[in-house]
């Protein structure tokens, strides 16, 4: 991703990714938005949870070669990664290793403890998507 790229989501929220508060009473109230991504720094929030989603949450990642994300679990979510750029392996508690290369989608299921190791030689990119899973 580079300069003023831009990825469009489609959600139900209006502006708190430009700082402004939103008041969400109920959920129809909730509207499509679209947001320029500048995350120079590697890590920025892009949907929140509450009241700005039903309970989505989402995120880009920026990580240098070599770099982990830092362990973590999924809890009683599931977690989407969207691969936009480079290589890269989910590493599960189990031992197993999910190998990737963009573009690619992971699947992390509820309950699943992670980290996400950038195995490339150049910069991997990916966007988050972290959503309650039903029955959990």
């Amino acid at each position: 991703m580079r300069g003023r790229t831009c990825i469009l989501l489609m959600c139900i929220a209006t502006t708190a990714l430009q700082g402004t508060p939103v008041a969400v009473s109920q959920p129809a109230q909730r509207e499509a938005f679209a947001v320029p991504l500048d995350c120079a720094n590697g890590d920025c929030p892009l949907l929140r949870g509450v009241p700005q989603t039903a309970g989505m949450r989402s995120g880009f990642v920026r990580l240098a070669p070599g770099q982990k994300v830092g362990r973590h679990s999924t809890a009683k979510n599931e977690e989407t990664l969207v691969v936009l750029h480079g290589q890269g392996e989910a590493l599960l508690d189990d031992g197993k290793k999910l190998m990737f290369t963009a573009p690619a989608i992971v699947y992390i299921p509820p309950q699943t403890h992670h980290d996400v190791l950038n195995t490339g030689k150049e910069k991997l990119e990916y966007v988050y998507v972290v959503t309650p899973a039903e029955g959990q």
